[in-house]
């Protein structure tokens, strides 16, 4: 049976974190599915948000691992982001794929569709799956409405690694990480 995952779990750098996430579980209040799609983003990194230091807007990446971050992209999508990394050092993980699993139906109703493919394939589609709003932010992923548990050993994955997507500058960081072979990806590799 797959372990909840600790805050120890997230002290890595941001890459390795990322890496590790591919096939593991994600719920929000009961509803989600297996991690398949990640990006890794660092206080360093230019497309990141913590690249020019701390501010209201990002005071999350910079506290303790485990925790959310989440943002509202574009005036339009919530996404949600992992926390990693040493508290004080800005990183984090970007949730850009999951594998429906659990509370199809009400995701389904969320996004206003019926393809199950499509319904958490981008990191905007998660966020209005999972129903994830501002009042997440900040809160502990080990602790309700969060459960987020390690990938099952007894099924593990394939993971392929390649650059992220939909950014402008750190575009040759190989830090999108994914399920080899998923259908369900925002893109392919």
């Amino acid at each position: 049976m797959p372990r909840p995952l600790k805050p120890k779990d997230f002290t890595g750098d941001a890459p390795s974190v990322a890496r590790s996430l591919i096939g593991a579980t994600l719920l929000v209040d009961g509803v989600g599915g297996l991690i398949v799609e990640v990006e890794a983003y660092d206080e360093s990194d230019p497309a990141s948000h913590c690249h020019p230091g701390r501010t209201p807007r990002n005071r999350a990446m910079f506290g303790p691992p485990g925790h959310a971050y989440v943002y509202f992209n574009y005036g339009l999508h919530w996404c949600l982001n992992f926390v990693c990394g040493p508290e004080g050092h800005g990183s984090g993980v970007l949730i850009r794929a999951l594998q429906p699993t659990r509370g199809l139906g009400i995701m389904r109703e969320r996004r206003g569709l019926d393809d199950e493919r499509l319904l958490c394939a981008g990191p905007g589609r998660v966020g209005q799956a999972l129903g994830i709003t501002r009042d997440l932010y900040g809160l502990p992923l080990d602790q309700p409405p969060f459960r987020v548990l390690a990938p099952d050993p007894r099924h593990p994955m394939d993971v392929v690694c390649g650059p992220r997507v939909g950014i402008r500058r750190a575009t040759e960081l190989p830090w999108r990480f994914g399920c080899a072979g998923s259908r369900y990806l925002s893109r392919k590799f």
